[in-house]
């Protein structure tokens, strides 16, 4: 199925679990598709099972609490994951056993980005202590450290050859992963005409366009080659400056950003327009992530909301 404006405003709650006493922070979906993880401010892991449409385990981080979490490369039992307690350092844990593999210390702020490499074992980190850091999965010492000048959020493209790195929230800088040590090879700034402060950023599935998220009532779709203005969107409700997630469908061909009266609104990157308004009576949706592999998304606040088409045969 292919997803149109039709299909996108077909899209109907399919099911709601109430796993978790607190706001979700994060949701990820596996490289395969098949499983979905979230994490919450009440120290909860949650795993779903995206097939059989249900809750299958529930780990638990006390000590450290959870905050970014993300499945590792290719592999649907592992995941890296962030503190929101004691200190900054970075977690990998295997699901299956629930025991940490390693350790990722250097950081010494809260970490505000957190994105695996989809061809390899890196993976990448953006921290308040201004500083960005490039990690392998197999050894606990940064293998690259840049400081951008700024508190950055950052992520990969979907080749791994760049990564694109958000400061001070006005200032887009690129970089070659094999090079990042030379400084970004392109910059651009872009200042959006009312204050808010980026909050996160999202290369499409296609390569070519990067999304900025923040904690204002608007994101931004920029080339991303030059670095231009392709759309502003706003319209939606984040009156209490909220970190919305925003994200791509997996064409690259919408943009989706949960509200903080519940609905879900959607853009089309080629018109610009709005395309649908979807209500899914929740509370403000702290987290938005749309399948890689399958036709659903979820959204969350305090509850985790998963998302169906439900178009009739003509």
């Amino acid at each position: 199925m292919r997803i149109t404006d039709s299909v996108i405003r077909s899209f109907r709650v399919a099911r709601t679990y109430k796993e978790n006493s607190e706001k979700i922070n994060c949701v990820d979906y596996s490289p395969n598709g098949e499983s979905a993880i979230s994490s919450s401010d009440d120290d909860c892991i949650v795993l779903y099972d995206i097939q059989e449409g249900k809750p299958k385990r529930t780990l638990f981080s006390k000590k450290y609490g959870v905050d970014l979490i993300r499945y590792t490369h290719g592999d649907a039992q592992c995941v890296v994951y962030t503190s929101n307690k004691i200190n900054d350092t970075i977690r990998y844990l295997s699901l299956s056993d629930n025991k940490f593999i390693r350790y990722f210390p250097g950081h010494t702020a809260r970490v505000m980005s957190l994105m695996s490499l989809p061809v390899d074992d890196t993976f990448i980190s953006g921290s308040l202590d201004r500083t960005i850091r490039i990690w392998d999965l197999r050894s606990p010492n940064c293998q690259g450290l840049t400081n951008p000048l700024g508190n950055p959020v950052c992520s990969f493209d979907p080749d791994g050859l760049i990564f694109a790195a958000g400061v001070e929230s006005q200032t887009i800088k690129l970089y070659d992963l094999r090079a990042f040590d030379k400084g970004p090879f392109a910059s651009f700034e872009t200042r959006f005409n009312r204050s808010c402060d980026w909050t996160g950023l999202k290369f499409s599935y296609d390569g070519k366009q990067i999304l900025v998220s923040t904690n204002g009532g608007m994101i931004r779709v920029l080339d991303a080659i030059s670095g231009s203005v392709l759309h502003t969107f706003s319209g939606y409700n984040n009156s209490r400056g909220n970190s919305l997630e925003a994200c791509f469908t997996p064409d690259s061909m919408f943009v989706m950003i949960g509200s903080e009266d519940g609905r879900v609104h959607v853009w089309s990157t080629d018109s610009g327009m709005k395309v649908a308004v979807l209500d899914g009576k929740q509370g403000p949706i702290n987290t938005l992530q749309f399948n890689p592999r399958f036709m659903t998304f979820a959204s969350a606040c305090s509850t985790m909301t998963f998302w169906l088409p439900c178009v009739e045969d003509s």
